[in-house]
């Protein structure tokens, strides 16, 4: 049993990789500015990740800090990582980010799907913070442990889907099928984000989840 904090456990993502953890018997503490009316069964504090000191106290004791917020807030979601990465080295925990798909390549040699023709100017501001992170972690000192997962490009609380168990699990490259299109459940995201807490089988690295 592991213990983890997760940062916006109110949300979709955080909300489903939560409940996958509370159900394979995981000690949880959720972190959100507003917890009132969370539905999963875990230890709650009311916070910001953007409280230095409050990272500091939520990391003590914990083996994974997961951080599933909105990259582009007010202010952006990268600023936290110098006390996350802090936090993380000191309590010997590895520090993990639910991702964006924007930021996977269109192919091997790129380019970057928010760099693409097609990608819709709404998204542009979240996806290329999410790649700032990604970028930042990637240049991260080598004592930190840290691993992003980037999901399908369909993905998010519109199209919700149901929890399957079977998926793909890819590397930098968007995954697609025969159609074209890239879509994934958050439940069984959320599988594939648990199963890497438990296994480490990406460590210091992106990978990514689809069908």
């Amino acid at each position: 049993m592991a213990r983890v904090v997760v940062f916006g456990f109110t949300g979709y993502a955080g909300g489903a990789i939560t409940r996958e953890l509370v159900a394979r018997g995981h000690d949880v503490l959720g972190v959100s500015r507003n917890p009132e009316g969370a539905d999963a069964p875990v230890e709650v504090r009311a916070g910001s990740i953007f409280d230095d000191q409050l990272v500091r106290e939520v990391a003590q004791g914990a083996d994974h800090l997961v951080v599933a917020l909105h990259a582009s807030s007010e202010p952006a979601l990268e600023t936290a990582l110098p006390s996350l990465t802090s936090a993380a080295i000191a309590e010997g925990a590895t520090l993990s980010f639910v991702g964006g798909a924007g930021s996977l390549l269109v192919a091997a040699e790129g380019p970057r799907l928010y760099e693409t023709a097609g990608f819709p100017e709404a998204y542009q501001p979240e996806a290329r913070a999410h790649g700032a992170i990604l970028d930042t972690l990637r240049a991260a000192p080598a004592e930190l442990d840290w691993f992003y997962v980037s999901p399908a490009a369909e993905f998010g609380s519109w199209n919700a889907g149901e929890r399957t168990g079977t998926f793909r699990i890819g590397g930098d490259v968007l995954l697609t099928v025969a159609d074209g299109s890239s879509t994934i459940s958050g439940a069984d995201y959320a599988i594939a984000y648990v199963d890497e807490i438990e296994r480490a089988e990406h460590r210091r690295a992106r990978f990514s989840v689809a069908y």
